[in-house]
């Protein structure tokens, strides 16, 4: 609403240009469209419109961008400025309806909220002790990418500098350098996320070297707005800069301790109280209110605020309870106003154009040569320095933050605010297809021999992989490891490794997960699982003096948590990994799938494990009968086809067998005159086409299996715990039948995956799998409708090759020695 000056209600001004736009306290919400209002004439149904209109299409620009492994802060951009004067706002009718000027004020207030918090946000993921951690390399790298950019920034400065700007000349030197030198650390985390860096030395390097550069760059920052926005006289300056000084040791050695005064009396085991967070919240605000009143911008007190927040519980809940709220709703009106702000037409041909992208062409070079000569000085593969380089030049907040600052202080024009928007959307956007062009990660190849139990020396160290996605399959697994028969001759060392979700947040990836401390309570549900198995299987160490655990928790989504466990187990050299079945027994008994992402974890894991692999049915395995020196005595019963994987079952049985409370019987099935001695199956390559292989029972196969029996036998003689058994079959109605007949007589089954193995036993029985990732009998065993309710393990071999799994996201099948772990998408290896 429009009014004179002179008149007696309260108006707020906003003086843009030669323009008075008069705000009345009467117009915020509207009375209705049925009174005849127009609910664009008020001011929070216009806000709720442009924040609707803003998240909505930054969300579908980024779906459209996600293919070219955009960052979102890139479609955040493009969306202002299609919904700014360049595109949309070209139009008068929608410029005037939908963002009028006089909603300029209310719209960038909550843009500021939302990056006052973001900023908060950074400070508290930010671990300060990376900084000490990481050495002379990332610190080096760092400081070279900075100063030739800032160099060249402060040269070219002299040339863009007007004296009728508003600001003194080496301030407006300090602000170009800023622009030009910086990298957003958020951003880069996002980028390297998405092309799958993350984890590679490379990744942890640019992360390492990113933190220190953000840093730098936030408080040359602060000194650039404290010099601009004081620049009568050095005095006023000064006082400005020992306040902020004065501020940061008042966070450091007040607020600090309190912070954590109150982390000490928030009772073990409970999350963190609703107000203590409303404390911090509240904080946040108080100082960004101090720096904005000593003479430094609002934001820079948040982010030194977070900063100070201790590791640990507190922080995490901050991150969880306000990160999706301010990244995915208020951040982005920031960048929104950013592209609202950038108008295309406003620039003046090459005039403009010319300079500056000379200016920003130099700048990114310099980063990449000082990146790269750094990285040649210790002894980096120059497309790995120049990859880096390029990660160096990822911009974000920090150019953006002070092109506005530079913009509202009119040392930058429309047209050279223009420029340098759109110069860092194409440069942070051409990152990611320049750097996976460039480097190519160097292939992994750790070279062990014990990938299999089979080859496993008995009187050696036994390594196993134990994956569990919840408590629920604690104790099973744990009585599984209690049999594996740890002794100090032949000791077990199991990696537990627990599997979480990765849900959401890009950000949870940049914490730094340090060994939990005794009396820290749980943070969430999942802390508290993770602390409930950790103090099961430390347990279970400290009952059993032939075992060692080392309890890790990983944190990735599904669809590449197969990458994590498979480098794991590669980095390791286990010989084996359990994975947890799908299904989860029912209380009736039945079988019901508690996640089907696990399934396709599961079939991955399989077709590119480094070693063998097991899949554990979880029905219980608690014993049934005592043995004569008192323990629970286990009865195991190993059904064998013959081929790789069966032979790899007994190899694991046969350790089993050698705990006096465990009674084992080998099954083993043989071909009756009637069965067929060979079967023809179709298999698909991947390119489609229709390949015809016939499988026979090759001599070479029933020498090996013949081989391992006769050993096994031979060394198991007189044992009276261990039996053997051959049973003539036919087909496979009658394995069927005879699987049935044994029934619920033993507490474990374990039996081969049988891939590749084509036998005229269990023919017919694939036509109707479930579950085809376990093989026949492995599906049959674990089907509800068979009637078999104790546990089973499905064991795979590995043969040097990666299996072919019937899956939707199946990989192919290549040779695992040849085969380049992909690095660990959007995740976290956190060490206990």
């Amino acid at each position: 609403m429009a009014a004179p000056e002179n008149t007696g209600n309260n108006f707020n001004m906003n003086l843009t240009e030669n323009t008075i736009i008069c705000y009345s306290p009467t117009m915020i919400t509207t009375n209705g469209i049925w009174q005849g209002d127009n609910p664009l004439d008020y001011s929070l149904p216009l806000f709720i419109l442009q924040l609707t209109l803003v998240v909505v299409i930054t969300r579908i620009l980024f779906v459209l961008l996600k293919p070219l492994r955009q960052p979102k802060v890139i479609s955040e951009i493009l969306g202002g400025i299609i919904l700014g004067p360049s595109v949309l706002g070209r139009y008068p009718n929608f410029a005037d309806s939908v963002f009028p000027l006089r909603s300029v004020m209310m719209l960038e207030t909550m843009a500021n909220v939302g990056l006052l918090y973001f900023l908060f946000l950074v400070g508290v993921e930010m671990d300060l002790s990376v900084i000490k951690r990481t050495g002379k390399k990332a610190m080096t790298i760092s400081l070279a990418g900075m100063v030739l950019p800032f160099i060249i920034g402060a040269v070219f400065s002299i040339f863009f500098y007007k004296e009728k700007d508003s600001m003194e000349q080496g301030t407006f030197m300090l602000f170009l350098g800023v622009a030009l030198s910086a990298t957003a650390f958020p951003v880069l985390a996002r980028i390297l996320a998405e092309i799958k860096l993350l984890n590679t030395e490379l990744g942890k390097l640019a992360m390492s070297a990113s933190i220190i550069n953000d840093i730098t760059a936030w408080i040359l920052l602060a000194l650039g707005i404290a010099l601009s926005e004081n620049d009568s006289t050095t005095l006023i300056s000064l006082w400005v800069i020992l306040s902020t000084s004065a501020f940061i040791a008042f966070c450091i050695f007040v607020i600090r301790p309190i912070i954590e005064w109150m982390i000490r009396k928030n009772p073990e085991g409970e999350s963190v109280k609703d107000s203590h967070i409303c404390i911090i919240l509240t904080g946040v605000m108080l100082c960004g209110f101090i720096t904005d009143a000593i003479g430094v911008h609002s934001l820079f007190g948040a982010f030194v605020f977070g900063l100070v927040i201790p590791n640990g519980p507190l922080g995490a809940a901050l991150i969880e309870k306000l990160e999706d709220f301010v990244s995915g709703l208020l951040l982005p009106l920031f960048f929104a106003i950013s592209g609202l702000r950038t108008d295309f037409w406003s620039i003046n041909g090459f005039g403009t154009w010319g300079p500056l992208g000379i200016l920003i062409i130099l700048s990114c070079i310099g980063k990449v040569v000082g990146t790269t000569l750094v990285g040649l000085f210790f002894q980096m593969p120059i497309r790995e320095g120049i990859s880096l380089g390029m990660l160096m030049n990822t911009k974000g907040l920090v150019e953006l933050i002070v092109l506005n600052v530079g913009r509202d202080q009119k040392v930058l024009s429309d047209d050279v605010f223009a420029v340098m928007v759109i110069m860092a959307v194409i440069i942070t956007s051409i990152i990611s297809p320049v750097v996976t062009s460039i480097y190519k990660p160097a292939k992994r190849i750790i070279s062990y021999k014990r990938r299999t139990v089979q080859k496993s020396k008995p009187d050696g160290e036994f390594r196993m992989l134990t994956c569990v996605h919840n408590p629920r399959s604690i104790p099973t697994m744990i009585n599984l490891l209690e049999v594996t028969h740890p002794t100090r001759r032949s000791p077990v060392c199991v990696y537990a490794l627990h599997l979480v979700e990765l849900t959401g947040r890009a950000s949870a990836m940049l914490i730094v997960h340090n060994t939990r401390q005794s009396g820290h309570p749980a943070l969430n549900r999942t802390q508290a699982q993770t602390d409930h198995i950790i103090t099961a299987f430390e347990n279970f160490e400290q009952k059993n003096s032939g075992v060692s655990v080392q309890p890790l928790t990983v944190i990735s989504p599904y669809s590449s948590m197969h990458e994590d466990i498979c480098e794991i187990a590669e980095d390791k050299r286990v010989a084996l990994i359990i994975v947890p079945f799908h299904k989860q027994q029912t209380v009736d008994g039945g079988m019901e799938a508690s996640n089907p992402a696990f399934r396709t974890i599961n079939q991955n894991v399989l077709a590119n494990a480094p070693c063998s692999v097991g899949i554990l049915v979880d029905r219980g395995f608690s014993g049934s009968t005592k043995s004569a020196s008192g323990q629970t005595a286990h009865n195991i019963a190993v059904l064998f086809f013959g081929g790789p994987d069966d032979r790899e079952a007994l190899a694991y049985a046969r350790r089993m067998a050698e705990h006096p409370a465990v009674n084992l019987t080998v099954v083993r099935f043989v071909p009756g005159e009637e069965a067929t001695d060979a079967v023809v199956q179709s298999y698909t390559d991947d390119q489609g086409s229709s390949i015809l292989t016939v499988f026979t029972e090759n001599d070479k196969e029933k020498k090996l299996d013949d081989e391992y029996i006769h050993e096994f036998k031979t060394k198991v003689t007189g044992d009276e715990s261990i039996t053997y058994i051959e049973k003539i079959v036919n087909n496979g109605e009658e394995t069927v039948a005879l699987i049935r007949s044994m029934g619920n007589a033993y507490d474990l089954y374990i039996v081969g995956r049988g891939q590749g193995i084509v036998s005229p036993l269990t023919a017919g029985l694939t036509d109707w799998s479930e579950c085809p990732e376990l093989g026949a009998i492995g599906d049959l065993l674990a089907s509800s409708d068979f009637g078999v309710t104790v546990s089973v393990l499905v064991v795979q071999q590995y043969v040097g090759g990666g299996a072919q799994v019937d899956g939707p996201d199946t990989p192919s099948h290549n040779k695992v020695d040849r085969y380049s772990f992909k690095s660990m998408n959007r995740s976290v290896i956190m060490e206990v």
